[in-house]
């Protein structure tokens, strides 16, 4: 039997939306940081669910819904498991992002900089 699970539809509907906006958020925020947590966990589950039937290259694409009992179902994980991995990615960007900014090698440019950079930097 087929677990029916789209949990990757709750990421994927943020990263879609963060991807969207990204320009609205401040620099120092590194929302590509989110971005990329997001999509790698999406191709991931969308790939685990492709191997194991529950995605398919056909309309609807997602077996759930050729039945409306397993598409309440499908709904239902998505909100139990799905919207759950979400705020965990986001916990887990805001930690990056708040470890990245107390680093002290966050403010100060690289050792290795180019010699232009490092005379800009010096006057």
């Amino acid at each position: 039997m087929v677990n029916h699970m789209a949990c990757f539809a709750a990421p994927a509907a943020l990263g879609i939306v963060t991807f969207v906006f990204r320009d609205r958020f401040p620099e120092k925020w590194h929302i590509g940081w989110l971005n990329t947590l997001i999509l790698g966990s999406t191709v991931v589950l969308g790939i685990d669910h492709a191997a194991s039937g529950e995605l398919v290259p056909y309309p609807p694409f997602l077996t759930a819904m050729m039945n409306p009992a397993d598409t309440a179902v499908m709904i239902g994980e998505i909100a139990s498991v799905g919207i759950p991995m979400a705020i965990a990615l986001v916990a887990v960007w805001m930690a990056m992002v708040i470890v990245h900014d107390r680093l002290p090698s966050a403010a100060a440019p690289p050792a290795c900089a180019p010699a232009k950079i490092r005379r800009e930097n010096e006057s």
